[in-house]
């Protein structure tokens, strides 16, 4: 969409539907994702974080010990927030709440603050997919709205069929790193379309990286050049500073 006609669009959207807190619902004066109250409890990422992986903490040669030990399968990963206050609220809400609509603030401000880390992640954008049953259940795809609104945003193509999830996995909330790698071993396959391309994975939060690293081999597999990984919002997983 050109961005005369976007920003056209974004104006009537804006006009039918006021902007409203990504947390609260609080009606904002414009698009900026928070009110003032819940904007307080945004983490940003550390700027003292894993270089592969994101982790937040401070690590001994900038890798924190997964990374390191050369389990990761991308080339880098990065999000602009730590999942917790005010972001995991609305996270919450945009997946387990019904609110497939808090795609576009959430979007936006992921664009935005993308926008330079972007430049040294290039490819095609490429959610990470629910299983179909998991979408029939919930109605959308969060990963595949992100992905959308990013990529309208910054100029991204986006591929949301080079990768299917072939099984209806368990929730990965509250299972150790062992069940969560063995939840998701083979659970995606990728089109050959991929074969060549560099490619930037796209989801909502990366907690321990399983289901990640499971998506990026597959698409290695398939064919594709390099894989980054871009998400909202980073959890700090089980690892401690200085492993």
């Amino acid at each position: 969409m050109p961005s005369r006609w976007r920003d056209a669009f974004d104006a009537v959207v804006d006009v039918l539907l006021p902007p409203a807190c990504a947390s609260c619902d609080v009606v904002l004066p414009g698009p900026q994702g928070f009110c003032d109250d819940c904007a307080h409890e945004v983490l940003e990422l550390p700027t003292v974080h894993c270089r592969r992986c994101a982790e937040p903490g401070a690590f001994e040669r900038g890798l924190c010990s997964r990374c390191a030990a050369g389990g990761v399968p991308w080339e880098r990963a990065w999000a602009p927030f730590e999942h917790e206050g005010s972001i995991a609220k609305a996270i919450h809400r945009f997946k387990y709440e019904d609110r497939s609509d808090l795609s576009r603030p959430l979007g936006i401000l992921l664009a935005a603050l993308s926008k330079h880390e972007l430049t040294s992640m290039p490819g095609v954008l490429v959610p990470l997919p629910l299983h179909e049953a998991r979408f029939r259940e919930r109605k959308f795809d969060q990963a595949g709205l992100l992905a959308a609104v990013v990529g309208q945003r910054v100029g991204r193509e986006v591929q949301a069929g080079w990768l299917s999830r072939t099984r209806d996995t368990r929730r990965q909330v509250g299972l150790s790193e062992a069940e969560r790698e063995a939840n998701v071993r083979g659970a995606f396959v990728a089109n050959a379309a991929v074969r060549g391309h560099d490619v930037v994975l796209v989801d909502d939060v990366l907690t321990s990286g399983a289901t990640a690293r499971e998506a990026v081999r597959a698409l290695s597999s398939a064919g594709a050049a390099r894989v980054f990984v871009l998400t909202l919002a980073r959890a700090r997983s089980e690892l401690k500073s200085g492993d």
